[in-house]
């Protein structure tokens, strides 16, 4: 196998294949459905971590994260989540593989801004969580569904 074929352009739909506009909405729908999943599941795992007495404050300012603004960014962050599977199955002749491993980077990513925030090991053990639980409903979700649109 030779890796520099992995970036070949999908120039258009074989036979048998789903006409593009069909494959984009039917993984827009799946990743609106997991969106809505992943931010149901972080805010209430949130909820829970603050009756376990998570305070959630942030060092700098003194501010708590509220649970409106762990839905927010769920949501925004899924729904990017969304828009790179979309390019990738659009651009990507192998998008469910770039995919995962995209998302997984941008997960880990993402773990940094709460190991460096300074706030108590509660709130950072926290956040990481919510972290590793809004991916667990939106990279396997959308990637299932770039193998099925791909297949």
């Amino acid at each position: 196998m030779n890796s520099l074929k992995d970036t070949e352009i999908v120039a258009g739909p074989a036979s048998g294949r789903p006409n593009h506009t069909h494959r984009f909405r039917g993984l827009a729908g799946t990743g609106l459905i997991a969106t809505l999943a992943a931010m149901v599941s972080t805010t209430l795992a949130a909820v829970l971590a603050r009756a376990a007495g998570v305070d959630f404050e942030i060092p700098d300012g003194g501010e708590t994260i509220p649970m409106s603004g762990i839905a927010v960014v769920t949501g925004f962050f899924s729904v990017v989540g969304v828009v790179i599977a979309v390019a990738l199955l659009r651009w990507s002749a192998r998008p469910a593989d770039r995919f995962t491993w995209t998302a997984v980077t941008l997960t880990a990513l993402s773990l940094v801004p709460a190991l460096i925030s300074g706030a108590n090991a509660a709130t950072v053990t926290a956040l990481l969580g919510l972290h590793l639980v809004a991916a667990a409903v939106m990279i396997p979700a959308l990637a299932r569904s770039l193998r099925a649109r791909t297949d």
